[in-house]
């Protein structure tokens, strides 16, 4: 379980002075393993700006597409900059980082004006994987208005310089899973107040008899199924930055706003969740075993023919996914998705690895179904959702 010390604090007043080595100490102290501190942008320096794209210049005589761009970068950082950057996931108005002269990046990379493509490249607009925040390298890093502002340093939005702890946690520890877990033990062993996330959901709102989806179990291996739905969902909304900064940290990659709702609230409360469709999901939604020679193509774009020990979640047609492990294809959420059925649900542990070990993988929720969730939680991960 990765965690960061912001979010660590953000539950437990650990005192501003205290190093995450002293942390990783006190778990060492209560039993756990730390496998890893690393702080992501600790080889970053310098100027890393937040900036807005003014124009974009198409430089169309070269090889491979080629764009020359005026950078605000805000008054005390030189005002409007030229940049040449390649990607292409971006426009005019976007709000984008860019490291200019002074900045060093991972690498001892050193960001100086320069001529390249017939023009002086005043800086570079930065991709995830050039601050070494994680692999996606498909374009440069576009934030949202409520992001950020036109000339904030950077380091802070993006969560750089904020140390992650990477804590092994044992079968019979299923609690630790989880952000929420990890700072309640912290809160014990350094005898201070514990801020439950989960005491602060207010619920007054959730689960109305609008929202409700009729959901049923048929299969004791199942103890709890919530389900309920929300319309109007846009599903390019662009996932706050913080969120997705937590989410990196743990080690799961961003995918889209709904998605990353139900990963963060894991990664948080240690609760799994799965989102459908919901026009692709016909009427009831209930836990049971297959039927002989069910198939279902799992997200991972495998077709795995289930086995009558398997626990399924399936509407009245077919099959939607396996129980606790992955969903399916055929109610995968996707940007056109408007309207989304939310499930939380307490699985036996046993039959979620028996599922793994038939069909050779695991998932951040089947290894926390493995090792124990809390059933007590369910309900309220969803209304957290």
């Amino acid at each position: 379980m990765k965690v960061s010390m912001s979010w660590l604090r953000e539950y437990v007043d650990i005192p501003a002075s205290t190093p995450a080595r002293d942390i990783a100490a006190l778990f060492i102290s209560m039993g756990f393993e730390v496998e890893s501190i690393e702080t992501p942008g600790s080889d970053v320096s310098g100027s890393l700006v937040i900036g807005k794209v003014m124009a974009i210049e198409e430089l169309t005589e070269f090889k491979k597409p080629i764009r020359f761009c005026q950078v605000d970068v805000g008054l005390e950082h030189g005002g409007i900059r030229g940049i040449v950057c390649g990607a292409r996931n971006f426009t005019v108005g976007d709000v984008v980082v860019a490291a200019i002269p002074g900045a060093v990046l991972p690498g001892n990379f050193a960001i100086v004006a320069r001529e390249t493509y017939g023009k002086i490249s005043d800086g570079m607009l930065c991709s995830e994987r050039e601050l070494g925040l994680g692999d996606d390298h498909a374009g440069i890093i576009v934030l949202s208005t409520a992001d950020a502002e036109i000339g904030d340093i950077a380091i802070p939005v993006l969560g750089l310089g904020d140390p992650v702890l990477d804590i092994a946690v044992n079968p019979d520890r299923g609690y630790a899973m989880s952000a929420r877990g990890l700072a309640r033990e912290l809160a014990l062993a350094m005898n201070l107040p514990f801020r439950d996330p989960a005491f602060a959901i207010d619920s007054s709102n959730a689960f109305t008899s609008e929202g409700g989806v009729p959901a049923q179990i048929h299969d004791t291996r199942c103890s709890r199924l919530v389900a309920t739905s929300m319309s109007d969902v846009d599903c390019t909304a662009s996932t706050p930055r913080w969120m997705r900064n937590r989410l990196i940290a743990g080690g799961l990659r961003p995918v889209s706003v709904v998605v990353d709702i139900t990963n963060y609230v894991m990664l948080e409360l240690g609760q799994p969740l799965h989102a459908y469709d919901a026009q692709q999901v016909a009427g009831v939604l209930v836990a049971r075993a297959p039927n002989a020679g069910e198939v279902l193509e799992t997200l991972d774009h495998q077709k795995r023919t289930l086995d009558i020990d398997d626990l399924v979640i399936a509407d009245q047609e077919r099959v939607l996914g396996l129980a606790g492990v992955m969903g399916g294809v055929n109610s995968e959420i996707s940007a056109a998705t408007r309207s989304v059925i939310l499930e939380a649900a307490h699985f036996e542990g046993s039959a979620v690895a028996g599922m793994c070990r038939r069909h050779g993988f695991s998932t951040e929720a089947s290894r926390r179904f493995e090792r124990g969730v809390d059933p007590a939680i369910t309900k309220i991960a969803a209304e957290r959702a």
